[in-house]
């Protein structure tokens, strides 16, 4: 377990170098692949050992070795927080025949969360073609007893009935609700529905209270009164997360002390 979390805990270092890119690259409509990353500010191309994720911004004390521009603290956070991600999903599912989808899920998570808090966008570039792959990566786990026919078919339904749940939210306050809220719900609908109902219920219910709570805070903090408009995507990542994580026994919990089970 140990060589599994360390081996997730690089490869999300790795990966949130790349999750860099693609939170600059996609909201301004450029390519993820080419050109090669560059300073925005004089166009210095990258050299390899500048590229080394967190150690590269600490060599280079946080600022473009032919301009001296500062590169903003955004990138080395993200790289440590996909590899803290990565290294607690290991931690979450073990050696289990999910654990890609589950990881690929955790990268969309910090890629959106970030995009959606400078932009306020869920761009369909990254939610879309999330959503197949991450299909395509649960679908394993059935060959291997890990998962079963109905537990993809639960999924299917979950990512149904969630991006249902929150077009019948948009079509009545569209102002309140965007429709990348309602593609991202579809795609966790479909992570949570893989767990159980008990996640897809808690994972949803989560979003609400914590977007909630947090756009008290903020407005209490602002002093803007009800107007306040906080991204609702990564309150949606992080309910989906405590559904996932939590939800099952959350509910368990629930019913225990309802005298129900």
């Amino acid at each position: 377990m140990t060589a599994l979390v360390a081996a997730c805990a690089v490869a999300g270092l790795i990966l949130g170098s790349f999750a860099n890119v693609v939170i600059w690259r996609v909201p301004r409509g450029e390519s993820i692949v080419s050109p090669a990353s560059a300073c925005p500010r004089c166009g210095h191309r990258l050299r390899w050992w500048e590229n080394i994720p967190v150690v590269s911004f600490a060599i280079l004390r946080g600022r473009c070795a032919r301009c001296r521009e500062r590169i903003p603290w955004r990138y080395p956070a993200v790289e440590l927080a996909t590899a803290a991600l990565f290294a607690a999903t290991a931690l979450w599912r073990g050696p289990s025949p999910d654990l890609a989808a589950y990881l690929l899920l955790g990268f969309v998570a910090v890629v959106l969360a970030a995009i959606d808090a400078a932009h306020h966008r869920l761009p369909n570039a990254i939610v879309l073609p999330a959503i197949p792959a991450l299909v395509a990566l649960l679908v394993p786990a059935l060959a291997t007893g890990v998962g079963e026919a109905g537990d993809l078919l639960r999924a299917l339904a979950g990512g149904a009935a969630l991006g249902a749940f929150y077009g019948a939210i948009a079509l009545v306050s569209p102002r309140g609700m965007g429709m990348g809220d309602v593609k991202l719900a579809g795609l966790l609908g479909i992570a949570l529905g893989w767990i159980g109902w008990d996640a897809l219920i808690v994972g949803a219910f989560a979003a609400f209270v914590l977007g909630a709570a947090a756009g008290t805070v903020i407005a209490l903090v602002r002093g803007t009164g009800r107007r306040t408009v906080i991204p609702f995507g990564p309150w949606m990542l992080v309910g989906a997360a405590v559904g996932l994580v939590a939800g099952p026994a959350l509910v368990a919990a629930y019913l225990a002390a309802m005298g129900i089970a």
